[in-house]
């Protein structure tokens, strides 16, 4: 016990370790990635939808959407988005007179540049989903005097999530690793709080070793969620 306990005191709480800051940057993690994860959703289903409509617009610009978001490097249109998305509500809050000067919360600002990225890997598994659904079922669905917006919500939409909840899963993770790339604009999350750590006292392996053991527990909870949602979704399929 006495050769683990200095191995272990520069993660002690309070000003002598670094055990409560690197807490927080988990959480601050989780939260950041459970944002723009939901927002991602949100996108992806809207483009979905989009891209599989009859009308000419609503494709084009699901088309140019997903295109430019998996063409430009992750990280540069985070930056882009970061600090375009700050810059334009700001002037429009100024330039419609609401406030003389306007500061827009940087963490909405960080899950908005998250979730636009998700957002666009999200429309492919969606319209992937609701592509692999027979078209027999909605016109079924249709025939007997269900909306449109019945048949998606109580036929389509569930056999929809239970086909790509397993490519959901793998975006839960791509969203959770990519959180670490908004330390570039300054963020307290995992990785920054234990570079900041590594460079206070020079124990550079030390500290990112224990980022990347942070980022595996977080990655094999998600995982093992995941796994007991598709094992739930997918019961009466195994008892048929």
């Amino acid at each position: 016990m006495t050769n683990i306990m200095p191995w272990l005191a520069p993660l002690a709480y309070g000003p002598t370790g670094w055990g409560d800051e690197l807490l927080y940057g988990a959480w601050f993690t989780v939260t950041i990635s459970l944002c723009s994860y939901a927002l991602g959703l949100g996108l992806g289903l809207a483009g979905a939808l989009a891209k599989l409509s009859d009308r000419r617009l609503p494709r084009s610009l699901a088309w140019f959407y997903t295109t430019v978001v998996r063409a430009v490097p992750e990280l540069l249109l985070i930056l882009l988005i970061y600090y375009t998305s700050t810059s334009a509500v700001r002037s429009l809050i100024v330039g419609l007179g609401i406030a003389e000067d306007f500061e827009v919360n940087s963490f909405l600002a960080a899950c908005l540049a998250l979730g636009i990225v998700q957002g666009a890997y999200s429309t492919e598994v969606f319209r992937g989903a609701i592509v692999s659904i027979g078209k027999g079922q909605s016109e079924a669905a249709l025939s007997l005097g269900l909306t449109r917006w019945l048949t998606f919500r109580l036929v389509i939409f569930p056999q929809m999530l239970r086909s790509a909840l397993p490519a959901l899963g793998n975006l839960w993770l791509v969203v959770l690793k990519e959180s670490s790339l908004i330390s570039v604009v300054g963020y307290s999350e995992i990785l920054f709080t234990a570079k900041t750590a590594a460079g206070s006292t020079h124990r550079y392996l030390y500290f990112f070793t224990v980022a990347a053991i942070g980022f595996l527990i977080l990655s094999v909870l998600s995982t093992s969620l995941f796994q007991a949602m598709e094992d739930r979704t997918g019961k009466h399929l195994r008892r048929a």
